[in-house]
């Protein structure tokens, strides 16, 4: 029963994230997208500033934080509303591969690794997941 809930839900993660995964595959996707969208969007710092009740180098402040990969999820949500915007948060399988793809591989992987090994060689693999 188990194992079958987490394949519905897999199927349904699949479905849902399937556009997160085309954008995965993008070889050089845009970086400092707090920074690129501000100015894709004509949107001064200023008024960004006002919309976030702080002053404009916290604007410029978040933006080199979000480029160091310090920024948090909340504040990126924050100025993403200031500019008129929604942050959408994803995870996907690397190489574009469905979460389905991904568990089978991993099952494989430990029914092929755990061969002959006993228990020992299991856990060993067990604990590297």
């Amino acid at each position: 029963m188990l194992e079958r809930d987490r394949k519905l839900a897999r199927k349904k993660l699949d479905e849902e994230m399937k556009p997160f995964r085309q954008a995965g595959r993008v070889k050089e996707s845009t970086s400092e997208l707090l920074r690129a969208i501000r100015y894709v969007l004509g949107i001064p710092v200023a008024e960004i500033a006002t919309k976030m009740g702080v002053k404009d180098g916290a604007v410029f402040e978040r933006e080199n934080n979000e480029a160091a990969g310090t920024i948090t999820m909340r504040t990126l949500e924050r100025q993403a509303e200031a500019m008129g915007c929604k942050l959408v948060y994803g995870i996907v399988p690397k190489g574009g591969k469905t979460l389905e793809k991904l568990a089978e591989e991993r099952y494989w992987r430990k029914a092929l690794d755990g061969r002959g090994q006993g228990d020992e060689g299991t856990r060993e693999q067990e604990g590297r997941d």
